[in-house]
């Protein structure tokens, strides 16, 4: 019986992640030739933007089968402004492989990437990549590891020759002191025997190697060359070897996630499902549970159409379904994986280049927005659609992705940070009056608007009588409450509220739902502002590494910028800065930084909240 592993292959743009996938899969015998980045035939890379630029953007599934397991590799995008899809790709993992080159060594995404997996504690292996290139380090670059990325590490295997094409890799023995001493750091058995004796015996590191690799508290380091092939039979067996298996079980109800679409041939999409427990066959009929905008949930149910076979617990399988369906459906109740993603802090307007493709733009960008729900769109009036976004190569992307894809020639408007109103108090107003402002309105309204709780998104209550008005009405007053909201007071988006409809009345044949439609945004108005707004602004999280000599000049900009300050840590040579500030204010300081280190500094940051915006 097939056991089956679910990897995700994680690091900094060009550090070599589709380069290792190519490896594994024609080392393994899935595929019959190697392809590469610079002539654009990689497996996994199958978007025409993707090999053009060499970066993965989307997550991408390929599989291959060593003895009696399966290894499913899930290759995720290297590129900040793509940190939504690695996040969402962690969650269906099992493991992961991180990946560094042995010549650029850490990198700012790299940092990134770690914190996030060692917050999940998700058990992850280290590579360190291209052996055979000059340039490449060992042991300095090991303990730029420990120093940059965690202190709790030690090499499985050694380079001989590194930094030549001779490179070559060897095992090292398992009573190697190196691994003992790290394995004391997160192991208390493996301290009292190096402290207090006897040795710890090879069995014992063995044992405490794959418990402390499981609960996510030691990374194993491995060398190689994912394109030379040296040390990859190594990383391989420690796959097997250190990553457990995922508990699965087969009885009852399916639960998965959905955790990528792709387009496919003649419309259709194609869903990428991990399952954790339960079975899923062709023509079987499902019912998934969809996170909504506005912090409702509703179910999408349909049938299996195409299924490569049937999709047991802990397998991921690629399923065509007769709904659409969208990255995050659940299947079943699955709260055991929840997303770690902050929504995007960008905004821009997207117009088509020839007025006549206005139509055609606007349902290109709302079917790539069912594809990533992050990237919300929007229809605005005008003809425009408001876009959400991480970062400008996410909107040269999708532009790009536009006229490939789409024939549709679009322009972006320049990106600015998105503001958020959260109501300040309760306030309410009713409409009985059947002419309004010179319009007849055959309705009747009354709404509270009230504070919701933080992340709620925003949520619709009733006090009227269940019945007193047709669904239809109901239904219409709801919708135009919440894309009412769009717009608030200063023009932001309203979040995190409560609208109470608390009167309601129709006029027997004379009443439709147009009219409750156009009435509702005028109370909702008035009961807004009674309640009046707050204003909130987009931070971002922040590390920056600057040498000891620009440290007061880039603490100055930083303080200037608005940055709060959570730490400040180095030595003789460099120094790590984190803290919080606007976003509006992150991209300004990225770009100044290096030319403030001469080329030494090293940014990061990325959304992690918001805050009220002060006044200037």
């Amino acid at each position: 019986m097939h056991t089956t592993l679910n990897i995700g292959i994680l690091a900094h743009v060009d550090a070599g992640k589709t380069s290792l996938t190519e490896r594994l899969l024609f080392d393994h015998g899935a595929i019959d030739r190697l392809g590469s980045v610079d002539t654009g035939d990689t497996r996994t890379d199958d978007g025409a933007i993707e090999r053009q630029r060499g970066i993965t953007i989307r997550s991408a599934v390929a599989s291959f089968t060593v003895g009696d397991t399966r290894i499913n590799l899930i290759d995720t995008p290297g590129h900040s402004d793509f940190i939504a899809e690695v996040e969402r790709a962690l969650e269906v993992l099992d493991g992961a492989v991180l990946l560094l080159s042995a010549v650029e060594g850490v990198q700012a995404q790299t940092r990134v990437l770690m914190r996030t997996l060692r917050r999940l504690r998700l058990p992850t292996l280290v590579l360190v990549n291209k052996i055979d290139r000059a340039g490449a380090r060992a042991e300095d670059l090991l303990a730029d590891i420990r120093r940059r990325l965690t202190p709790h590490v030690a090499p499985l295997t050694q380079a001989a020759g590194i930094g030549t094409s001779g490179a070559r890799v060897r095992v090292l023995a398992k009573d190697d002191r190196r691994l003992a001493e790290a394995l004391a750091d997160v192991d208390p058995d493996i301290l009292t025997a190096v402290v207090d004796g006897p040795e710890p015996t090879p069995d014992d590191l063995d044992k405490a190697l794959a418990a402390r690799t499981a609960d996510g508290s030691f990374h194993p380091v491995f060398f190689g060359s994912a394109l030379g092939g040296q040390g990859i039979p190594e990383l391989v067996e420690g796959m097997i070897r250190l990553i457990p298996r995922p508990p699965v079980t087969t009885a009852g109800d399916p639960r998965g996630t959905v955790f990528a679409v792709r387009p496919g041939p003649g419309g259709e999409r194609t869903a990428y499902l991990r399952l954790y427990g339960g079975e899923v066959t062709e023509r079987q009929r499902l019912t998934l549970l969809r996170r909504e905008a506005d912090g409702t949930t509703s179910r999408v149910s349909g049938r299996v159409t195409r299924l490569a076979g049937p999709l047991t617990a802990g397998n991921i399988a690629a399923l065509v379904f007769s709904s659409g369906l969208r990255v995050g459906d659940r299947l079943g109740e699955v709260t055991e994986h929840a997303p770690q993603f902050a929504p995007p802090t960008l905004e821009t307007l997207v117009t088509a280049r020839q007025p006549e493709q206005a139509a055609r733009l606007r349902s290109a960008l709302l079917d790539l927005a069912d594809q990533d729900p992050l990237i919300h769109a929007r229809p605005t009036t005008g003809g425009a659609t408001a876009l959400l976004l991480y970062g400008e190569v996410q909107m040269e992307v999708l532009a790009a992705t536009l006229a490939q894809d789409f024939g549709v020639e679009a322009d972006f408007e320049p990106a600015r940070v998105r503001y958020l109103e959260r109501p300040r108090g309760s306030g309410e107003a009713d409409e009985s009056n059947p002419w309004h402002l010179g319009t007849r309105y055959w309705a009747t309204i009354g709404l509270r608007v009230e504070p919701g709780e933080r992340g709620s998104g925003g949520v619709f209550a009733y006090e009227t009588e269940l019945g007193a008005l047709p669904r239809a009405f109901h239904q219409a007053i709801e919708e135009t409450v919440h894309a009412s909201m769009r717009t608030g007071l200063t023009g932001a988006t309203v979040t995190d509220y409560r609208v109470v409809l608390f009167r309601s009345g129709f006029i027997g044949p004379l009443s439709t739902a147009a009219d409750f439609r156009g009435l509702t945004p005028i109370v909702l108005r008035r009961a807004l502002e009674q309640a009046g707004t707050r204003l909130f602004e987009p931070y971002h999280a922040f590390e920056a590494e600057v040498p000891l000599d620009a440290l007061a000049t880039i603490t100055a900009q930083l303080a200037s910028a608005g940055a709060e300050f959570t730490g400040t840590t180095g030595g003789s040579t460099a120094w790590v800065i984190t803290g919080e500030l606007p976003a509006r204010r992150a991209r300004e300081i990225e770009l100044r930084l290096p030319g403030l280190t001469h080329g030494e500094g090293v940014w990061w940051s990325r959304p992690s909240g918001d805050r009220e915006l002060k006044p200037h």
